[in-house]
């Protein structure tokens, strides 16, 4: 089963991976929608605010940080922007896969004595928790790429949706079908190793009853009695 602080760490790496999709977007509409006028927004911007008496530092903020952002808007290009939106989907999907693999190993383990120390109720809460990131997390990536996504993409994300479902569905089964495999060997692993266990305390048996039965014999020849009946030379190996 995967750790939690890979858990966490697969979804703090998509949920940022989110965000910057998010803000790749809003760039890119932007960036479209006001190339070749940037100047004018600027200068605009900069005769609002001196419009301002006295502007206060929270204001001088706003107006750098609204600078700042038409200035990394003008200077984007769309198809560089586009780029960057599909590598962070792309690293939102390879976070999101290494927690579907989580909640599949929960859900096997589940099936398992469990030895630990957490309570089965938490254990139920946590996998809780971990379904709910993924739908919600789905939800929000599905929601932005259908209805809030640039125009030139069409309905790629739908389409790339559909395939990733079925791919999804066959690695889940496949996964499954994996470990329940790895469980089977396992089990005759442990079963082996459990036969030979016996098999080695049945030889050590039998050569101990040897041994002993050895030692009863050399110790008659060792005797007077055996000595004194068994004198001739044709006669003295009972061990023969």
């Amino acid at each position: 089963m995967i750790d939690p602080i890979t858990i966490a760490a697969a979804f703090k790496a998509a949920t940022t991976a989110i965000d910057l999709a998010k803000k790749g977007i809003a760039i890119y509409k932007e960036a479209k929608s006001v190339a070749g006028d940037a100047s004018g927004i600027l200068k605009d911007l900069k005769e609002q605010f001196h419009k301002i008496v006295d502007p206060s530092p929270e204001q001088k903020k706003q107006y750098n940080e609204e600078v700042k952002r038409v200035q990394e808007v003008a200077n984007a290009k769309p198809h560089e922007v586009l780029n960057d939106i599909w590598d962070h989907l792309g690293t939102f999907v390879d976070q999101y896969d290494v927690m579907v693999k989580a909640y599949m190993a929960s859900e096997i383990s589940s099936k398992q004595v469990y030895k630990g120390d957490m309570s089965l109720g938490r254990r139920a809460l946590e996998r809780l928790k971990l379904r709910h990131q993924l739908d919600s997390m789905l939800a929000e990536v599905r929601e932005q790429m259908v209805y809030g996504a640039p125009s030139e993409l069409g309905d790629l994300w739908t389409r790339f949706e559909k395939m990733w479902t079925q791919i999804v569905k066959e690695q889940n089964e496949a996964l499954a079908e994996e470990m329940r495999k790895a469980q089977v060997a396992q089990w005759q692993r442990a079963r082996t190793i459990e036969e030979l266990k016996a098999r080695v305390v049945w030889i050590g048996a039998v050569v101990l009853v040897v041994l002993y039965f050895l030692a009863v014999m050399v110790g008659i020849r060792m005797t007077n009695t055996y000595r004194g009946l068994y004198l001739y030379p044709s006669w003295s190996c009972v061990l023969c």
